[in-house]
């Protein structure tokens, strides 16, 4: 056991936390994101029965967003048409600031498929029980400087 670290963190996701360099992109993905299929060639890490907002929070806490990117935190736009409501965004950017001093200018948007398209290369994939629509998430690493 270790002393500060967020109870929600496994050894799995733990380890690739700290694997991951520079960089390097992570997806906390929700409950009806294609994880496998589009993980194909990256870690994927099964959270079934945690949502995004506690992971996102608890990653937070360890790990640094890349500073040398305008938008290290990139979130699945809503396909056009769809008239669905996305309130998670909300929570998103107020814990964002929480960790973040540039807060939730650091926060953009990809399309659906670009965003797809962009996971496929990120290092690993969060697998979340997260149960609301548009929900996913990339973090881009930064560095940690002391």
């Amino acid at each position: 056991m270790l002393k500060g670290v967020p109870k929600i963190l496994s050894p799995e996701l733990l380890k690739v936390l700290c694997e991951m360099g520079h960089s390097d992109r992570i997806v906390l993905a929700d409950g009806n994101f294609p994880a496998q299929s589009v993980g194909k060639d990256a870690i994927v890490i099964r959270c079934d029965g945690h949502d995004v907002p506690s992971l996102l929070h608890a990653i937070l806490k360890v790990f640094p967003l890349d500073t040398y990117v305008d938008k290290p935190v990139l979130l699945m736009e809503k396909v056009p048409g769809d008239t669905v409501e996305i309130p998670i965004w909300e929570e998103y950017k107020q814990i964002v600031r929480q960790y973040e001093e540039r807060g939730e200018n650091v926060i953009g948007t990809v399309e659906r498929f670009a965003f797809y398209e962009e996971a496929k290369k990120a290092y690993a994939i969060i697998a979340t029980g997260e149960k609301a629509l548009y929900a996913n998430i990339i973090l881009q690493k930064g560095v940690v400087v002391d």
